[in-house]
């Protein structure tokens, strides 16, 4: 591997190598060095920027999940517009639909990676934990504005909706999901929290 190349930005080329390996070959094909081949840099440079591949995994997931803090933002505006449904469709697809899945399976896999991330994450699984807090700030919102039923148990819901979304992206070797199945499994799930037009 050259090592006099500059690299312009190298922890987010180390990660965005790290997603590729983890959406193509799964957890067991991500190592260091499989990371900084796919980078196309030399070994050294990984351990330049994090103490070990652990503190590197760490950095990974609390970036992935840095990125579902905007995407609950932009959620929590789209309350009251569209439908209920819709939104949180939208949300499903692109959060599922991106390496969140299989930074979960990373996660699952690596005890190491789970036991660091714990030191400083609420208890539960990282990004799902994230993902299941960015449905109920949603469906409160929805709520407050009459959208969904004053008496829905949202922390029951959000998480509900999670596991559904998980499991209908969690096969990395099939096609994902089309629309029209998450948007299903989305109305099942919360056809008795809303009714109507916001459905």
């Amino acid at each position: 591997m050259p090592t006099g190349v500059a690299m312009r930005d190298a922890r987010e080329q180390l990660f965005d190598a790290a997603e590729r390996i983890l959406l193509r070959d799964g957890p067991n094909a991500l190592t260091s060095r499989a990371v900084t081949t796919e980078a196309g840099c030399a070994k050294g440079v990984l351990h330049r920027h994090f103490a070990d591949f652990d503190a590197f995994l760490a950095d990974l997931v609390l970036d992935r999940i840095a990125r579902i803090a905007d995407q609950s933002a932009a959620l929590r505006t789209a309350a009251g517009t569209g439908t209920v449904a819709g939104n949180l469709t939208g949300a499903l697809t692109d959060l599922f639909g991106s390496v969140a899945v299989a930074i979960v399976a990373l996660v699952t896999f690596r005890d190491d990676l789970r036991a660091r991330l714990r030191q400083t994450r609420p208890p539960g699984l990282p990004v799902l934990t994230e993902a299941t807090a960015m449905l109920a700030s949603y469906l409160t919102a929805e709520r407050d504005l009459g959208r969904v039923a004053p008496d829905t148990d949202i922390d029951t819901l959000a998480p509900t909706l999670i596991g559904a979304g998980h499991l209908l992206f969690a096969d990395r070797k099939a096609a994902p999901p089309k629309a029209e199945a998450v948007h299903k499994t989305v109305t099942s799930v919360i056809g008795g929290a809303v009714r109507g037009p916001a459905l």
